[in-house]
């Protein structure tokens, strides 16, 4: 496998704004932020992408959601925000690694993209 830079946050190699982290997962600020509030909500058990997922990893999935849910609390996002998982190049996807992008701070359009 190749190296991926998500494993080497949740692995301490590389500094992160952490928010969160228990034992299934970590939530840190991206570096990259696409809105004034840009959260990562990835497990810290590699899965290169949802496709990956299997009926096993049902609770571990619905983990990253409630944990989403509760980043947007903590990070004061009462108007509201959006939840998105990439997948594929059309997808946007850009790290393998499964993770959950929370977005908020500002009106987002519709449709996405």
């Amino acid at each position: 496998m190749a190296p991926c830079i998500f494993c080497d946050i949740v692995q301490k190699k590389i500094p992160s704004k952490i928010v969160h982290e228990d034992e299934h997962a970590i939530a840190f600020h991206d570096i990259a932020p696409k809105a004034p509030a840009h959260i990562l909500v990835i497990p810290r058990r590699h899965l290169d992408h949802l496709d990956e997922a299997k009926e096993e990893d049902a609770r571990l999935l619905g983990h990253l959601l409630l944990l989403a849910s509760r980043v947007a609390a903590e990070a004061g996002l009462k108007a509201g925000y959006r939840v998105v998982i990439n997948r594929g190049t059309d997808g946007g996807e850009t790290v393998h690694h499964l993770h959950v992008h929370v977005l908020g701070g500002r009106g987002m359009a519709w449709p996405p993209g």
